[in-house]
């Protein structure tokens, strides 16, 4: 049997399985999630630090990564179109292994990324509230309250399926919208009632070569844009996935882009570089634009009501996506089958869903427990990121070195534009290991961060291990009983 039958045959396998299914989504659905998923307010502040130059940052993450994560995502999404998303692609195109370390890395790093809620929702409540809610942030027990009350939200949302879910991630995605039309339109505002003097938003400068200008571009290129692929995880609960996950990649990527590219140019009008907020550029530059008006006040506490929402509709996305991961690793016999039971109703995969919101409010509570612990937490939650980046790695190195024995082959210009996408992800990893600031040590910052990998993939391999092993005794037995 050739590579190509035996692909074609591991996807009939997959697409039965996904038959109980609910097929919740369409291309509206999906592009809406995507502009949620991929668009992050504060990189509109790292990028407006830049000043004029940042036009050309843009385009060069533009050309250099995001337009290559796009075409790799549609043409591995229409070999491929099948619940688990990059978990099949990297299974199929290289082995099972490469496919559950690959997604063992995106479920820790979906893990921390979604403990953060409660921390994230305190510190947003105390600024839309003022001075009298500032103790939120500070509290020992409100941030794990906070994200007690959100993940058990985002536990029975996953729960009941997608036809709520998507409304909770169409809804982010519209506010997202919302709040960048503000942003976009405020400079233009400014100019015709004269509270701004000049507005020029493709006026730019030629950066200079340094190794802290590298190392913007490429967190402006996968940590700014990347995310295309994470909706493909739910293909085998989308119509027509095939097709709808690459329109709505065509529809979602050129207003992303319109977005981060004109909501810095707001920043660098009204802001100067080295007064720029990079925590809450969005509510700082909305302060100053509107103050002149007389409703900054008002429309600031909306905005920071509205991201809030935003952000929990993330995380949610991020939430019922990676809860798909273990369900399609029970198919495969790599986890217990318990991990692949779905839900007499609503036919979603509850005791997945349970394990990650359980898994999620753990990490929340081990990083409010005090400074030393938060201290560990930040450095999880650093080297979390790096595992995401690392599944990216894997994702464009499969149109060139994977898919082995598969016809027609990948065309070269496909070759290309992952090369150029594997080569910015590298980039970012070794940037993000490497500290180019000031740091007490160096080596010591390098040597945490790659330990901090080292030992979550361990983990990764000792289950891979004891899958296989369960498996060799389940094979044992079957052979006996025949």
């Amino acid at each position: 049997m050739t590579q190509t039958s035996n692909l074609a045959a591991a996807e009939a396998n997959v697409q039965a399985k996904s038959e109980s299914l609910k097929k919740e989504l369409g291309v509206t659905d999906l592009a809406l999630t995507q502009i949620l998923f991929i668009v992050g307010l504060s990189w509109i502040g790292v990028a407006g630090k830049l000043g004029p130059s940042h036009v050309i940052f843009w385009l060069l993450a533009l050309v250099l990564f995001y337009i290559p994560s796009a075409v790799v995502v549609i043409y591995l999404n229409r070999l491929m179109p099948l619940e688990g998303g990059l978990y099949q692609w990297a299974k199929l195109g290289f082995n099972q292994t490469i496919g559950f370390m690959l997604a063992w890395n995106l479920w820790l790093y979906v893990i921390v990324f979604t403990s953060e809620i409660g921390l994230t929702a305190a510190t947003y409540l105390s600024y839309a509230i003022g001075p009298s809610a500032a103790w939120m942030t500070t509290s020992s027990w409100f941030p794990a309250f906070a994200a007690a009350v959100i993940l058990a939200f985002m536990v029975i949302a996953s729960t009941i399926g997608l036809s709520v879910g998507k409304w909770v991630h169409n809804t982010g995605g519209v506010m997202m919208l919302v709040i960048f039309a503000a942003l976009i339109i405020l400079p233009v505002l400014g100019v015709l009632t004269g509270h701004l003097k000049e507005y020029h938003p493709f006026h730019t400068e030629v950066p200079k070569f340094s190794l802290y200008n590298i190392n913007i571009l490429s967190k402006l290129g996968f940590g700014a844009l990347g995310g295309f692929e994470y909706v493909a995880i739910l293909a085998g609960e989308t119509k027509s996935p095939a097709r709808s996950v690459g329109r709505s990649v065509l529809i979602a990527a050129p207003v992303i882009a319109i977005m981060f590219v004109m909501g810095t140019a707001t920043m660098v009008a009204y802001i100067p570089t080295e007064q720029m907020d990079l925590i809450g550029p969005l509510p700082q530059v909305l302060r100053v634009g509107f103050g002149p008006f007389g409703i900054a006040g008002p429309l600031v506490t909306i905005a920071i009501v509205m991201t809030l929402a935003s952000r929990v509709a993330q995380a949610s996305v991020s939430f019922t996506a990676v809860t798909r991961l273990p369900m399609v690793a029970g198919w495969d016999r790599m986890l217990p089958a318990w991990f692949s039971k779905l839900h007499s109703k609503y036919k979603t995969p509850v005791n997945s869903i349970i394990l990650v919101g359980v898994a999620s409010l753990v990490m929340a509570i081990v990083g409010s427990l005090g400074v030393g612990q938060a201290e560990a937490f930040q450095l999880l939650f650093n080297a979390s990121g790096m595992l995401y980046a690392l599944t990216y790695v894997v994702m464009f190195a499969i149109p060139i070195w994977g898919l082995r024995g598969i016809t027609p082959r990948p065309p070269m210009w496909l070759k290309i534009a992952s090369m150029s996408g594997l080569l910015m992800t590298v980039l970012n990893v070794v940037l993000s290991v490497v500290p180019i600031i000031e740091v007490k040590s160096a080596g010591a910052f390098a040597f945490k961060i790659s330990s901090a990998i080292l030992l979550m993939n361990l983990v990764g391999v000792g289950l891979l291990i004891a899958a296989r092993r369960r498996g060799a005794r389940e094979q044992t037995q079957q052979t006996e009983v025949s």
